[in-house]
């Protein structure tokens, strides 16, 4: 496996997030034109109706099949970064860290955490400068 880093460490699924996107926008503009043909024949209420509604309920699932599953993600990288500072410090870790600082400082090494924590309250840094700030990427394989 490729060693992870700030320049490679986000997830991209062609499949998912290029062709499946793409399907799915072809499947909303056909489902539309055929909704305006149904409606020019006067027969928009069965066969206009149904696509369109299978196509908005196709879209709604494929933004909520990866948001649902992330969010809880979340809540665990938060609940194993609150453990990891709590083992470093013996104190939890600071309420002012905002979920996605926290989730940004997993990548941050043990001997890099604590300091780093602290700049980000003080400097109200964002999760993408805290990621650029690390100097010794620890990799998270493991992410949804």
């Amino acid at each position: 496996m490729k060693e992870q880093n700030y320049a490679n460490h986000k997830r991209f699924v062609p499949g998912f997030h290029m062709l499946s996107f793409v399907l799915l926008i072809a499947l909303l503009i056909l489902s539309i034109m055929n909704f305006r043909y149904q409606f020019i024949m006067n027969d928009w209420i069965y066969r206009g109706t149904i696509p369109l509604l299978v196509a908005a309920i196709s879209i709604l699932s494929f933004i909520y099949i990866r948001q649902f599953p992330v969010t809880v993600q979340d809540r665990a990288i938060r609940a194993e970064e609150g453990l990891r500072h709590y083992i470093l410090t013996g104190k939890p870790i600071d309420p002012r860290l905002s979920m996605g600082q926290v989730i940004a400082l997993r990548f941050a090494p043990d001997e890099e955490l604590l300091a780093l924590a602290q700049r980000a309250i003080a400097e109200n840094m964002k999760p993408d400068d805290i990621k650029k700030s690390i100097k010794n990427w620890k990799a998270d394989n493991h992410r949804a």
